[in-house]
């Protein structure tokens, strides 16, 4: 099954988490150069390739500088959702997401993808929706050397589930759905870190640009 079929078949929303303070990085980190465009850019332009019928962006209300390349993308601002809380971590801006009520009402699926993946193969992803559209009542996940990782693709059920979810992280909401999970098994190191350092973002520019 191709993407664009896996796609047609998941009918697919993406919802992108981007209301990180990027701490650690020093500087906003999907305002970082990605090529010719941002690592923001990059997330939009990938997804929509992969056939995503809808992407929402979760931004920090505070955010001038994130509106602003939203903004120079052409990004609507109807598909954007500001996280109140965004100190409160990752979980509070994918329940943000999944509160939303612009959703499309005929999609099947999400994406629950970070703002700080640019540098994962586009086969990568492709295998994980692949997976997901063999597997449509599952929560997919890929999965390298034991370990889970990042994106998480749910069906609806799953995916509605996250918005009133006394859960403090997607973690624990996982962990208390296993029967409900299935892990696609994916040989690309860049499942195994995120940009959290400018260490990291260097070591991503070589892996996707200069892959060995």
């Amino acid at each position: 099954m191709n993407t664009a079929t896996a796609c047609r078949s998941l009918s697919l929303g993406v919802a992108i988490l981007a209301a990180g303070a990027s701490s650690r990085m020093g500087r906003p980190k999907l305002l970082l150069r990605w090529g010719e465009n941002s690592i923001l850019g990059r997330l939009l332009a990938q997804w929509t390739n992969l056939g995503a019928e809808q992407t929402l962006v979760v931004c920090a209300a505070d955010n001038r500088a994130l509106a602003d390349e939203l903004d120079r993308l052409g990004f609507p601002s109807g598909d954007r959702v500001f996280n109140p809380f965004p100190e409160r971590g990752m979980f509070s801006s994918i329940q943000c997401a999944a509160q939303w009520a612009g959703w499309n009402p005929h999609l099947t699926h999400w994406a629950i993808v970070l703002g700080d993946q640019p540098h994962l193969r586009p086969t990568t992803l492709q295998a994980l929706l692949d997976f997901a559209a063999a597997h449509p009542q599952k929560i997919c996940q890929p999965r390298r050397q034991g370990r889970a990782r990042h994106p998480v693709v749910l069906p609806a059920k799953s995916f509605r589930e996250l918005a009133d979810s006394p859960d403090e992280t997607l973690r624990q909401f996982l962990q208390r759905r296993t029967p409900d999970l299935a892990l696609c098994e994916l040989d690309d190191p860049g499942l195994d870190f995120d940009l959290d350092t400018p260490a990291d973002y260097e070591r991503a520019l070589r892996l996707f640009f200069n892959p060995a």
